[in-house]
């Protein structure tokens, strides 16, 4: 599945959701309905569940693919203690890694926990890595 355009020129990104993670993911909140990565007017958005993430994409410095993962790596949302990058993860992989110029909000509420780069494991991670990094930077 790839991405999808969707009216006033937004580019939507599914996540790939594992099966067996379908469940645990819901329990969550975090469901096909309500998981997504947008990017539209200049911003780069994500959806994963209850969690966001938004931020310009001038702000995107670069884009990766990567994985595969172990599942207690790659599913829900993760926080890494080595870098304080977020996963937010519904597949065992591929996915996406996105870099940040400066750190941006996510996981915590109140935006206190600053993230440098997010980790998604979208449906087509060639798709989004060539959205971010064809040069198209929109934004402030």
């Amino acid at each position: 599945m790839g991405p999808n355009t969707a009216p006033a020129g937004e580019t939507r990104f599914a996540f790939d959701f594992l099966t067996s993670a379908r469940l645990p993911l819901a329990v969550i909140g975090v469901t096909p309905a309500t998981a997504w990565v947008v990017l539209a007017d200049g911003r780069f958005e994500i959806r994963f569940g209850f969690w966001r993430l938004t931020t310009t994409r001038a702000n995107v410095v670069s884009a990766r693919r990567t994985g595969p993962y172990r599942w207690w790596r790659g599913l829900g949302p993760r926080l890494s203690m080595v870098d304080r990058g977020v996963t937010f993860g519904t597949s065992t992989g591929p996915g996406v890694c996105v870099s940040f110029a400066s750190p941006v909000p996510a996981l915590a509420p109140g935006g206190w926990l600053r993230h440098p780069a997010v980790t998604v494991t979208v449906a087509d991670p060639d798709a989004l890595v060539n959205a971010l990094t064809r040069g198209e930077r929109a934004g402030p």
